[in-house]
């Protein structure tokens, strides 16, 4: 299995840097890691001009330019969680997340930060955020789809996102094609009903608290039983 936690991301610019935005990739997904990320800035117009937004609406080829583009100018932290760590994890998925968004920004130090809030109440979760993180003098902005709406949450995105997908690249390289991780992804859910009825059990990149397991699992004990009949 690859080897997970906080990756460090390297950066040609060392200047003192004072705004961040920070987004995670892989929430929902039932196989493989999920990936928050934060890039820092002195001023968000600094993204003006490069074609930063939401990662979802960027083809791969043009996520990986500016990825390289990010990492070269800005800092950045990424900090991945396995499937071990959020099956394991204290409290709900939600406050899991908040804490993630909290170590990114304890690596950052940010006087500001801008964040991808994945609670239904954005407030809520951008509060627990800061008190997780130990800085008392953050200001924090917490906005549904703000990595449509700020341009420095849009670069967060593609970090996360890119780093996730080649951490799935190195899980199709171990197990064979998984697909996306997603549940929505025929592709996954191929994957892991043909290795739980080979093997038995799920592979160690699944999430094994999440339904689509349990679902799945079900179905090929089902469908071993009938081979009975």
């Amino acid at each position: 299995m690859p080897s997970w936690g906080i990756i460090p991301i390297p950066c040609d610019n060392t200047d003192q840097m004072s705004v961040c935005g920070v987004d995670e990739a892989g929430k929902g997904s039932v196989l493989g890691p999920m990936v928050t990320a934060g890039v820092l800035v002195v001023d968000p117009s600094e993204l003006d001009g490069l074609g930063m937004k939401d990662s979802k609406q960027l083809s791969p080829g043009r996520r990986e330019e500016l990825y390289e583009i990010i990492v070269k100018r800005w800092k950045t932290a990424a900090v991945v969680k396995s499937p071990a760590d959020i099956d394991s994890r204290p409290g709900t998925m939600n406050t899991f997340t908040a804490s993630c968004h909290a170590e990114v920004i304890q690596r950052l130090t940010p006087a500001k930060a801008y964040l991808d809030a994945c609670d239904v109440n954005a407030a809520r979760f951008g509060t627990i955020v800061k008190s997780f993180s130990g800085l008392s003098n953050l200001e924090i902005v917490s906005e549904h789809k703000a990595d449509d709406k700020f341009l420095i949450v849009g670069a967060a995105s593609i970090v996360a996102k890119v780093t996730r997908d080649r951490l799935i690249e190195e899980l199709s390289n171990e197990f064979g094609s998984v697909g996306s991780g997603y549940p929505s992804d025929p592709a996954t859910i191929a994957f892991l009903e043909e290795y739980v009825r080979r093997t038995g059990t799920p592979p160690s990149c699944a999430r094994r608290t999440w339904k689509t397991v349990d679902e799945v699992i079900a179905r090929c004990s089902q469908q071993s039983l009938s081979d009975f009949f």
